[in-house]
């Protein structure tokens, strides 16, 4: 979060998928973006990104993960609106993945 607010950008934050889903749809205003983790407790960042994409047909997900990606990130949406950041990333190769992703110019994924 700190690094994302520190390049600029307005974050909505959320301990959990749940909380994920109610800070969602308690704000009126666009959200261009979902970075998720792709494990999560109780849940994936797969079917959280799917609850939140049928109700914001135009969000955009980056994952992130300390597991390589390409797989489970080829499976979602497609290339245009689905990202991969590995971890441990820096902050500019972070700040990059979200502006390509919120621009619609996500990269294939990492290996």
């Amino acid at each position: 979060m700190r690094i994302l607010r520190a390049a600029g950008y307005t974050v909505l934050a959320a301990a959990s998928a749940d909380e994920a889903v109610r800070v969602a749809e308690a704000h009126r205003g666009e959200i261009r973006l979902l970075l998720t983790d792709m494990v999560m407790p109780g849940t994936s960042g797969e079917a959280l990104a799917e609850r939140l994409v049928a109700a914001r047909p135009r969000l955009r997900v980056l994952f992130m993960s300390g597991y390589p990606g390409g797989d489970a990130v080829q499976r979602g949406a497609g290339p245009t609106r689905v990202g991969f950041v590995g971890k441990p990333f820096t902050m500019e190769s972070l700040t990059q993945k979200v502006r390509e992703a919120i621009e619609g110019r996500c990269a294939t994924p990492e290996p």
